[in-house]
């Protein structure tokens, strides 16, 4: 889960290393339903991002109602991906999903996405001040980029590992 344009559907794609499973749209706000991937060992669930959306007020209440109550009320759900923009602090959003993650006392993997776009000496800082701005350290949080696969392996043993525990 994450923000509109985190680049969920492109990780869940580096993920599983197939590039068409997840439609990928330059337009955020694109996943509007709960899309759901069979895989040998477990179920992997694009859902609709929240914040900014291509969409009427009314469809990104909607979408967060929908979020809201598939993390509130899914028993079988093991973990959370939760994805943020290395390259952005934390929103109001951002915030209040947390505040929801927290509650809801579900394992939950922080992922900064896009790690790519920065230079290398940028990448550091920015990882450091998200972990600092979320109260996490850096080795509770995986740096990822869906387009040079940095990170993407390393993150797939941690939810392989989470859904074994």
């Amino acid at each position: 889960m994450g923000r509109s344009n985190v680049g969920k559907s492109s990780l869940l794609n580096a993920l599983v290393g197939r590039k068409g499973m997840a439609r990928v749209s330059a337009t955020p706000g694109k996943t509007q339903y709960l899309n759901v991937y069979g895989l040998p060992t477990l179920y992997l669930v694009d859902l609709p991002g929240y914040g900014w959306a291509k969409a009427n007020k009314r469809d990104r209440e909607s979408y967060r109602a929908l979020v809201d109550t598939y993390l509130r009320q899914r028993t079988t759900l093991r973990g959370v991906v939760w994805l943020l923009d290395v390259r952005h602090p934390p929103s109001v959003d951002d915030r209040r999903i947390q505040d929801l993650l927290a509650e809801n006392n579900r394992p939950v993997l922080t992922v900064l996405t896009k790690v790519d776009k920065l230079s290398q000496a940028r990448r550091h800082a920015a990882i450091r001040s998200r972990a600092d701005e979320l109260g996490l350290t850096l080795d509770d949080m995986h740096a990822t980029s869906s387009s040079t696969g940095l990170g993407v392996a390393d993150l797939a043993e941690s939810i392989l590992a989470a859904c074994r525990d």
